[in-house]
């Protein structure tokens, strides 16, 4: 049975993925609305587990206090639900396809080592959303996995499944931009949120 998270801990985990971010940000990643976020942060904040930064990177944060609290209160969840090597089954697999979508981003920003991919060649450019979708065909059973297992996992499919179906109407952009929801930010995320919850250093990664 999917098992939802305790609203405070999702705003924290939205915030450790992101980085920075605006409540809405937080709320399209977590599956919350918008205004809960915004209370959940101010009384965070009154804790000092959160900050808001004006500047060059402008939004909330976790402060160390409440990244700890973040990092407690997951694997608090995790043993409380009994599923840890259920979860770690679906990060391995996930893991397995995770250089083959490196080598197709590769492969959408370079034609080879020397040549940069100006999309003017459209063959080329459908071949490789080609092999995008092969691979999305592989990781949707591992996100059935972990949907079935955590609720907070249900907002990665339908962010993919836009993505890519951005991508095939003609949206260059929706395979690799970095700051908007590109099939590889989505990705990456997905690939944080797997090593967050499951306590693992991407330095450890592939000593488990």
């Amino acid at each position: 049975m999917t098992v939802p998270s305790d609203p405070r801990l999702l705003v924290l985990h939205g915030l450790r993925l992101k980085g920075f971010a605006q409540p809405d940000d937080v709320a399209d990643l977590v599956g919350l609305q918008p205004d809960d976020v915004a209370g959940l942060l101010d009384e965070l904040h009154a804790e000092e587990l959160v900050l808001y930064r004006d500047g060059r990177l402008t939004g909330w944060a976790l402060t160390p206090a409440g990244r700890a609290e973040q990092e407690e209160r997951l694997q608090a969840e995790l043993d409380a639900i009994g599923r840890r090597d259920h979860l770690f089954d679906a990060y391995k697999r996930f893991l397995d396809l995770n250089n083959d979508l490196l080598g197709v981003c590769t492969a959408w920003q370079m034609k080879d080592e020397a040549t940069i991919n100006d999309h003017a060649d459209e063959a080329y450019d459908r071949e490789v959303i080609g092999r995008l979708c092969d691979l999305h065909a592989k990781v949707e059973p591992i996100i059935g996995d972990l949907e079935a297992t955590l609720a907070r996992f249900h907002s990665y499919r339908p962010r993919l499944d836009a993505a890519l179906d951005k991508l095939k109407s003609g949206g260059k952009d929706w395979f690799t931009k970095p700051l908007i929801d590109s099939y590889h930010t989505v990705w990456f995320q997905l690939h944080e949120d797997l090593l967050n919850t499951l306590g693992i250093e991407r330095s450890q990664e592939g000593a488990h």
